[in-house]
């Protein structure tokens, strides 16, 4: 069903260096680009040490989430991140710090690379230190440079051609990377920003993490064109195999160069990548798929496996190693856990705190002039 996300073999070549290694990976198909990004790539122990981390903490984390929200402690809306964590460490691998991201509701591996796990988990539980105090759930958090997070299916694509704006307005040598699934990939506002960022040139990078389904619908029933690469038309894109951490790592590297060194933005980018658990912690994701379909992608193309083979192979770590650090995502992960749960809930004065600058005075119709009641907190931080 999904032959492009079959396991590929790749060679390895060791350096002389013991702590670095060169892959031959997957190669890109390019729409309206006469190069793409190398599909030979060198490898460091320490980079690949760290996205092994970062790959297992975020599973370790979504995994905590579902039982939790199973355990009736996470209410609400809750969109697991679980297979597709090679396009968020892959971003962040390749990215300058003052690039911006702006995504969908399922964000949790974005924030907990941009943030932590405390601040994610306490979120999701609607604890007081959660990432926005426990005001904004699983689909609205935000970080320095990373705009959310956001409920409204597609509602980010012109929200990242306009941070693409500001950038090349301010003149900041950085860009956007705005990511959506394929269920918002067929929106007419993406085609708008699109136009827009074409027309002016907007350093924008249009990601489309394409994994499979929009909610219970296959790719093929809900588009005409399921080369969502291709889908800018005079736009040029990539397609990239976003179940290895290395090929996004590249397709960043080569879109970072295109939109601000040689000044050509905006750029399509799609991620052929598959999530593990249904559309949100309530699907089983067992009605328009099938579980063999879903252990067939775990068992031959887990990006946290992939990676780890990689590494194994090319002698860059050694089982023990990756253990150890294993264990490090685990224990950082438990640690969030108590600490959430541990986490006190806001109080109900915070309700309507960060909603104006100097709360003004809430007049409730019926009432005197004696009866004003005043809200003495602006912020909800005052608050705790």
């Amino acid at each position: 069903i999904f032959p492009i996300l079959r396991h590929q073999s790749f060679t390895v070549q060791s350096v002389r260096r013991v702590n670095e290694a060169s892959f031959q990976i997957k190669p890109f198909k390019l729409h309206r680009l006469e190069t793409g990004p190398s599909t030979n790539v060198t490898l460091n122990k320490s980079d690949a040490l760290k996205m092994y981390k970062q790959m297992q903490a975020i599973r370790k984390m979504e995994q905590a989430s579902d039982l939790l929200y199973k355990d009736r402690k996470i209410r609400g809306f809750c969109h697991l991140y679980a297979g597709q964590e090679a396009c968020a460490v892959g971003i962040y691998a390749a990215k300058d710090s003052e690039d911006s991201i702006i995504t969908s509701y399922r964000c949790h591996g974005f924030v907990y690379l941009a943030r932590n796990a405390k601040e994610v988990l306490s979120e999701l539980l609607g604890r007081s230190h959660g990432n926005v105090k426990g005001k904004g759930g699983s689909m609205h958090m935000y970080a320095k440079n990373f705009y959310g997070g956001n409920g409204i299916v597609g509602a980010q694509q012109p929200l990242g051609a306009g941070i693409a704006f500001a950038m090349k307005y301010n003149r900041k040598p950085n860009l956007c990377f705005t990511i959506y699934g394929d269920g918002a990939a067929n929106q007419g506002q993406l085609f708008e920003a699109a136009n827009i960022c074409a027309l002016w040139r907007l350093p924008c990078v249009f990601i489309c993490e394409n994994n499979g389904y929009g909610m219970g619908t296959p790719i093929s029933r809900s588009s005409a064109s399921t080369d969502y690469y291709s889908r800018g038309d005079y736009v040029p894109g990539i397609w990239v195999d976003g179940m290895d951490v290395l090929a996004v790592r590249e397709s960043i590297k080569f879109a970072r160069k295109y939109c601000i060194a040689d000044k050509k933005g905006p750029l399509f980018i799609e991620f052929a990548t598959y999530r593990f658990y249904g559309h949100s912690v309530a699907d089983p994701g067992t009605s328009y798929r099938t579980r063999e379909e879903v252990q067939n992608i775990r068992r031959t193309c887990d990006p946290i496996s992939m990676l780890k083979n990689k590494i194994l192979s090319s002698n860059l770590a050694t089982k023990d190693e990756l253990k150890s650090i294993e264990k490090q995502a685990k224990d950082e992960v438990d640690e969030a856990i108590k600490f959430a749960k541990d986490d006190p809930v806001i109080s109900m004065d915070a309700l309507v705190a960060d909603i104006y600058h100097n709360t003004p005075p809430i007049i409730v119709r019926g009432h005197t002039m004696d009866d004003i009641k005043v809200q003495p907190h602006t912020r909800t931080s005052d608050i705790i």
